[in-house]
């Protein structure tokens, strides 16, 4: 069983939802693999411990994801069973995914794990989350999803999204088209905060809109 965390949707799983989960696969005698692409935001959003998110709620492996919280391009997989991380070794060179300059991935994630760095950015990202989702909410934005953590759906009108695109603002439309349509047309799109945009760029895009 795979379980993204956060999700595809933007929600954050809660402790005892992933231990449920992971309950519910035992039970099947399934392995749980975290795709942690947004491991630190869901840690962050939670306030929990590493520990806590993964081996105690039942996870037995994690790809721990670097490249969307500040990494230029690095991820790591984590074993909780030493077995399965060697049969993985074999496995990665196999699939032709062993780098042959490997540490300057190592150096990513060296410099990424160093003094919390990766944790703070995360909190970064999801502080300016709730920025965007407050001032987003103020200009009447539906939400298709309750924001928890740096990834927000909401849905604008056709001339909304049109005055951003104006003002230069890039971000993914998930229906449309931009231009052709009643201006009052409810149009989703998906908004997502990373580590360096801050508070000055959620104001800009807030004032665009």
């Amino acid at each position: 069983m795979s379980i993204t965390q956060v999700t595809e949707r933007g929600g954050v799983y809660t402790l005892p939802e992933l231990q449920a989960l992971c309950s519910v696969a035992s039970e099947y005698d399934l392995p749980v693999h975290l795709d942690g692409a947004r491991f630190a935001n869901a840690m962050a959003a939670l306030g929990c411990t590493p520990a806590e998110m993964t081996w105690k709620a039942g996870v037995n492996a994690v790809s721990f994801g670097g490249t969307k919280n500040g990494c230029p391009g690095v991820e790591a997989v984590i074993f909780f069973d030493p077995a399965h991380a060697w049969e993985f070794e074999l496995r990665r060179k196999r699939g032709g995914h062993l780098f042959s300059k490997h540490r300057y991935l190592s150096a990513q994630m060296h410099a990424y794990l160093t003094d919390d760095l990766w944790i703070r950015s995360a909190r970064s990202a999801n502080a300016t989350a709730k920025r965007l989702a407050d001032g987003l909410a103020l200009n009447g934005a539906q939400f298709v999803e309750e924001p928890q953590a740096n990834v927000i759906f909401a849905r604008l009108p056709r001339a909304a999204h049109q005055r951003l695109h104006a003002a230069g603002a890039v971000y993914y439309l998930m229906e449309g088209p931009l231009e052709d349509g009643h201006p009052d047309a409810m149009l989703t799109a998906r908004f997502v905060c990373d580590w360096s945009i801050g508070a000055a760029g959620v104001d800009q895009f807030l004032a665009a809109l």
